[in-house]
């Protein structure tokens, strides 16, 4: 199959996807050979769509994020999304000896972003992430909480279309975590940028997305989708996230059980 990795440059108002993943696999070399990771992965993000990739540890998600960013081939299968994806870790990479400001400054000025213009973007960006008086501090000032969203503020000034995610707010409490939850949602809601998100909690899947991806484990597989149609504001806590999560889990626990008699 040949492999191809496409990006529009954004000025095609017909472009239906921000990104499309179509019958992609990837296999790593190992000492017995090649080891298959993902096999025959195929996925669409529609534009201002919030999909989570979930699933066990070790089953590809973020194999398969690296690949839609371009930061590795697939070893087979087409990848195209609308424009250069912007990437945010699960850990900040905020470059400790700059700034809050000039973090994402720098980003502004690799987008091409002219001098004089740059601080009135990062201004209004860190005011996206609720982070306005933060332009000044360096990175050891913030909080966990308040560097993820330095982080985000960062992915936002690439201007991209569609934001890849990974486990972005794993290493956080869950309060931190809940309450970016929210932030997140309402930054989706506000700029429709289109969102790909990978996590192993079931109930942030649940509670962030539009629709829920369940990879099998290793070679990761699309097991099975929900359409989520909870409306917003969701709560970590409802009734209604609690039900879905606990079929989704159920899900999950049985391709780990698949996965364990292989």
């Amino acid at each position: 199959m040949a492999i191809t990795i496409a990006k529009t440059d954004g000025t095609d108002t017909s472009v239906e996807h921000a990104a499309r993943i179509d019958h992609v696999s990837k296999s790593f070399a190992g000492p017995a050979g090649p080891q298959l990771v993902l096999d025959d992965i195929t996925l669409d993000v529609a534009p201002g769509e919030f999909v989570t990739l979930l699933g066990a540890s070790g089953c590809g998600k973020s194999t398969l994020l690296n690949l839609v960013a371009g930061l590795d081939r697939p070893s087979a299968g087409a990848i195209s999304t609308d424009g250069r994806p912007a990437l945010m870790f699960q850990e900040h990479a905020l470059f400790p000896w700059l700034t809050a400001g000039k973090n994402i400054e720098l980003a502004l000025k690799l987008r091409g972003v002219p001098k004089p213009e740059r601080r009135a973007e990062a201004d209004r960006l860190l005011g996206l992430v609720r982070l306005q008086e933060a332009f000044g501090k360096r990175v050891h000032e913030l909080s966990g909480g308040m560097r993820q969203r330095v982080a985000l503020a960062r992915a936002l000034a690439q201007d991209s279309k569609l934001l890849l995610m990974d486990e972005p707010f794993a290493s956080l409490d869950a309060i931190t975590r809940d309450v970016l939850h929210d932030e997140l949602t309402r930054i989706w809601r506000e700029t429709g940028v289109s969102v790909l998100f990978v996590t192993h909690n079931v109930r942030e899947a649940v509670r962030l997305a539009q629709r829920v991806v369940l990879l099998s484990s290793r070679p990761g597989r699309i097991a099975r989708e929900w359409t989520v149609g909870i409306p917003h504001p969701r709560r970590i806590e409802d009734s209604a996230v609690a039900e879905l999560s606990v079929e989704i889990t159920e899900e999950l626990r049985g391709e780990i059980r698949r996965h364990g008699q292989h």
